[in-house]
């Protein structure tokens, strides 16, 4: 290859790398493991014979949803030994004016559908993302799954209704979430349990993931009064040492959590107008190596 047709190969894969690696994160939920996977897209776009092409970008849409099938395949293994619960590494945004935060607010990549897609086997998370996310064609769900395209359409129903009846969709202004957020870091700081049980729905649930690598809850805690303890009693343990930061955590509003000035968990609400319904609290130190550690 030329050094002329170097460039150029390198200058189109670098305009599609952000939408590759959005694909390759949805599927398998850990940086580093979508970044592994767009490398490797990359080494096969470099060595392709380019005349054989016709659309560049359907080739490497392709070529890495495949990758990120096969490698979600073996994960699942390991992910059946996963100690408690598994949540996504969080994509934490300090600064809501970044490009990737743009990308992040026009495309769903939220920890409560990453929860509900981790349930799905890869074929249906593959054929539900194309076709929900990227709005692709069930022409090229079939390519890119090998299955035909009315095996398709079975995956993308399966998986859209699982979605909808696990995945609690609140459509809330950000300003609104932001707000929501705030009165409830308010009250959790000043250790105000009432005050947290009245931000917090009936039937509020709280998710943990430590990966056995720290303490979590093994199980998934139902109800205000028990929600609005795990925070009231973690105050009460480190009295004026708990301090909140909040951020964009999958695009959407959250909180990394500091206990003694150490990053303790970085945090998602899901919110509908008036109270939290869920919380996602992420504490395995090792999807947690990119955001601050230090307050």
């Amino acid at each position: 290859m030329t050094d002329g047709a170097s460039t150029h190969t390198q200058t189109i894969f670098n305009a599609l790398r952000p939408r590759l690696f959005s694909i390759a994160y949805r599927m398998l939920g850990i940086r580093a493991d979508a970044e592994d996977v767009v490398q490797d897209a990359w080494l096969r776009w470099h060595d392709a014979p380019k005349e054989h092409i016709v659309s560049q970008e359907a080739w490497l849409v392709t070529v890495t949803t495949r990758l990120a099938i096969d490698r979600l395949r073996r994960a699942k293994v390991d992910r059946e030994a996963y100690v408690g619960w598994w949540l996504p590494e969080p994509l934490v945004e300090l600064d809501e004016n970044t490009p990737e935060s743009a990308l992040e607010q026009d495309n769903d990549v939220s920890v409560a559908l990453m929860w509900v897609l981790e349930r799905l086997s890869a074929e249906e998370r593959a054929a539900f993302l194309m076709r929900q996310v990227f709005d692709a064609d069930y022409a090229e769900i079939a390519e890119v799954v090998k299955k035909s395209e009315p095996a398709c359409r079975q995956l993308v129903h399966r998986a859209s209704v699982r979605v909808q009846q696990e995945r609690p969709r609140f459509d809330v202004p950000k300003d609104t979430h932001r707000a929501l957020l705030g009165r409830f870091i308010e009250a959790a700081r000043q250790g105000n349990r009432a005050d947290m049980r009245a931000l917090m729905s009936d039937d509020v649930q709280l998710v943990s993931d430590g990966g056995g690598k720290v303490k979590s809850f093994m199980h998934i805690l139902k109800g205000a009064g028990r929600v609005a303890g795990v925070f009231w009693t973690l105050e009460h343990q480190f009295p004026m040492q708990v301090s909140y930061k909040t951020a964009l955590v999958n695009g959407e509003p959250g909180v990394l959590r500091y206990v003694q000035g150490k990053l303790e968990s970085v945090q998602s609400f899901i919110v509908d107008e008036e109270r939290i319904v869920a919380v996602f609290v992420m504490r395995n130190p090792d999807k947690l190596a990119a955001v601050p550690q230090e307050l």
